[in-house]
């Protein structure tokens, strides 16, 4: 196991590390919403994420990546996590709260991909074949409903903090391996 296959598997312990200390039943839906959301999504499973369990009939989501945007609809939420199903994506340094509205999660957020993806959103790269890993500090702010569900998710990235560097073949995680490992993260969450 190479050191990013093990950052996705922790990418969640800060969550599992909330919940042990939280005792609102509002407070630790919404973190358990979250978590699952991760994992689905890290995970391929995009229909479970935008199920009506899971989110509201509307969701917004207001996304600062590369040019801003917002989407709208849970049409729009499925293209986008569709479209993003290309690359690696994982959170480490979280410092995240919780309250009634939602929860914000201040972390470092890590994208696996190549050079010519990189690209698309405006990072300039040496050789557009090479694997990188982009980081850079971000904060997300998910607004829930009193159902515990997503209403949407606020991404704000902070671009002078980004750092990209060339990764070796050797630790080259895949968008197919990584949804393996979401997948076994699953599996787990469902025998607890």
């Amino acid at each position: 196991m190479n050191r990013f296959e093990e950052e996705i598997y922790r990418c969640m312990e800060p969550v599992a590390e909330l919940l042990e200390v939280t005792e609102n039943p509002h407070h630790r839906a919404i973190l358990e919403n979250y978590r699952l959301h991760v994992h689905l999504e890290g995970s391929g499973q995009y229909e479970r994420i935008v199920a009506p369990d899971m989110m509201v009939d509307e969701p917004v989501y207001r996304i600062n990546w590369g040019e801003p945007t917002v989407i709208r609809g849970k049409q729009g939420v499925l293209d986008f996590y569709r479209s993003a199903g290309r690359y690696v994506m994982w959170n480490s340094e979280d410092r995240i709260a919780v309250a009634d509205w939602g929860l914000c999660d201040e972390l470092t957020f890590n994208f696996l991909t190549t050079g010519e993806i990189l690209e698309e959103f405006g990072v300039q790269v040496d050789d557009k074949e090479a694997h990188y890993h982009f980081k850079s500090r971000q904060a997300f702010v998910w607004p829930y409903d009193e159902r515990a569900r997503l209403i949407g998710e606020h991404l704000y990235v902070d671009e002078t903090s980004a750092i990209v560097t060339r990764v070796d073949e050797s630790e080259v995680v895949t968008p197919e391996r990584a949804a393996e490992i979401h997948r076994e993260l699953l599996e787990r969450l469902e025998r607890e």
